[in-house]
């Protein structure tokens, strides 16, 4: 077969959960070398569509191909192709690192020679060396994160699946796994990464795909996504949460877009184009109602800001995940009796 020159090509992909639609028709391409990213609320799809690519999961609708092969008809050659790290890390705290890659290495079925040579390569590319014969319940949570990403690689992935690697990292853990996957693009790995950390997407992502209640909403390089909020964002923090729809009401018609409120932040934020000029106005209309911000600036766009924007809401929790994991329960439950 013909290698496609696509890494990922996922067209109409639909997954229910009961009345829950998780998945609602997404399409989605990514270039060979690349990262893409996958942005989302929880309960967005994200996860989902992870498990869709990883052959974990069956769509109700709709075709998927990692560098051409279905997932479903290919699903063997798909797996032999990828390497997954899920949002907690999978690893046997009873054994040292090194045992635990050189365990993945034989499920790949490779020989122990070759099991051991790809886990000392993992452990060394990861910083994990001097720790590689230490038992891995002594290990910090940075360092059973690197070793789950090590786990993902010794298969050799040409794609390497991340959901939400640095979830509960520490900044300098966070930067670790940063420069580990643009070591990995630079030797030709393509990454798919889905993550809430907008500034992690921002510096590592070529590519930006937006996924809300299980639809796409928007793609884009980052630098794309941020053209669309405007020149400047207009930017107010209020100390009383009740008068944040309020205030947002009062800046509506300044700037080129609806105000947007983050209340956990309890910020409001504005597109505008005529930054000074907005600015002034803001401050006239705030000044005429006595509303005194706690903080009040103009800077430029980021991907916060379109995210706010596009969902309408910060990344709080929503069901659509939670129904994926009750739809697999159910599943296993009615196998079971099935069994019976």
């Amino acid at each position: 077969m013909e290698a496609s020159p696509q890494a990922v090509e996922v067209e109409g992909v639909a997954v229910s959960f009961g009345e829950t639609r998780a998945l609602d028709g997404v399409d989605l391409t990514v270039g060979t070398g690349t990262v893409q990213g996958l942005l989302g609320p929880n309960g967005a799809g994200k996860t989902t569509l992870v498990r869709v690519l990883a052959t974990l999961l069956r769509p109700d609708a709709g075709c998927a191909r990692v560098f051409g092969y279905d997932v479903l008809r290919d699903a063997t050659r798909v797996r032999a192709l990828i390497g997954l790290a899920g949002q907690f890390a999978a690893v046997d705290g009873t054994l040292t690192g090194r045992e635990n890659l050189e365990m993945v290495g034989r499920l790949y079925r490779l020989s122990r020679s070759e099991a051991r040579s790809r886990a000392t390569d993992a452990l060394d590319r990861l910083g994990l060396a001097d720790a590689g014969d230490r038992v891995v319940r002594g290990y910090s949570g940075g360092m059973r994160r690197r070793l789950d990403l090590g786990a993902s690689l010794v298969g050799r992935p040409r794609l390497l699946i991340l959901d939400e690697p640095t979830t509960g990292l520490d900044p300098q853990s966070r930067n670790d796994v940063w420069s580990f996957i643009r070591e990995l693009v630079a030797d030709g790995t393509t990454v798919l990464l889905t993550t809430q950390y907008l500034d992690e997407a921002d510096n590592l992502a070529d590519h930006i795909v937006v996924i809300d209640h299980g639809k796409v909403i928007a793609n884009g390089t980052p630098r794309e996504l941020k053209a669309r909020m405007g020149a400047d964002v207009l930017e107010l923090h209020v100390e009383d949460v009740a008068a944040l729809e309020s205030t947002a009401e009062l800046l509506r018609g300044i700037g080129t877009g609806e105000p947007s409120v983050d209340v956990g932040d309890r910020r409001i934020t504005l597109p505008v184009h005529q930054g000074p000029v907005d600015l002034m106005s803001a401050v006239r209309r705030l000044d005429e109602s006595g509303v005194v911000p706690s903080d009040l600036s103009l800077r430029r766009p980021s991907l916060d800001d379109v995210f706010l924007a596009l969902t309408g809401r910060g990344t709080t929790p929503e069901d659509a995940e939670d129904a994926e994991a009750n739809g697999a329960r159910q599943g296993r439950r009615r196998a079971k009796k099935g069994a019976v």
